[in-house]
């Protein structure tokens, strides 16, 4: 028969083993559990590195579409205006007139700002009239290497015909020429009726 001191020293013993064993447990567990932490915390540093240097390659590419946008609209632009003073050279372009009339004579006033009174030709048909300028870009003005930037003032060839309902007395008409306008006087063609006899 086991007495009560024996087993009492063996319950003991059991729970010291018991303890012994829960404690190595906990510390293994501990142990595992640092370092999971420390892995866990090392994958997010690396991982908020990598989605640092993404996201700063993403603004990189971003501004460096941005400008490459910026030069491509700039070259458009650019070509643009080239394309317009080309068009502008070489199409004829109208003058500006204001035209009025009364009961004897059409007034034409033709604005040619720029223009020297020996580069303005006007010719007059029976019942019409043509102002003719020859315009000077003003870029040819500068000797050096000069770059167009815009442009809209008028340039190269500009004719403008009037044509009138009556007939015009071409050899009365007059022009004078004032502060970058052309002012024409033009008569209006009196022809005297004739009276036929019936034979």
């Amino acid at each position: 028969m086991v007495d009560s001191e024996t087993i009492e020293t063996k319950i003991s013993d059991k729970e010291e083993e018991t303890e012994e064993k829960f404690d190595e447990t906990e510390e293994v567990f501990e142990e595992e559990a640092t370092e999971s932490s420390e892995d866990i915390k090392d994958k997010f540093e690396e991982t908020k590195e990598k989605g640092k240097n993404i996201a700063d390659n993403v603004l990189n590419d971003f501004y460096k579409s941005i400008d490459e946008i910026k030069d491509s609209i700039k070259n458009m632009q650019k070509t643009a205006d080239q394309k317009y003073t080309d068009y502008k050279n070489a199409t004829v372009q109208t003058l500006d007139i204001d035209l009025i009339e009364t009961d004897d004579e059409y007034h034409i006033k033709a604005a040619v700002p720029g223009i020297e009174k020996e580069d303005i030709l006007i010719e007059a048909g029976d019942n019409d009239i043509t102002i003719e300028a020859t315009f000077k870009p003003y870029v040819e003005e500068f000797e050096e290497d000069a770059e167009l930037i815009a442009s809209s003032l008028k340039s190269g060839r500009c004719v403008k015909t009037i044509r009138f309902e009556n007939s015009i007395d071409i050899n009365a008409i007059s022009a004078k020429f004032h502060n970058g306008t052309v002012i024409i006087a033009i008569p209006k063609l009196v022809i005297p009726k004739h009276k036929v006899n019936v034979e």
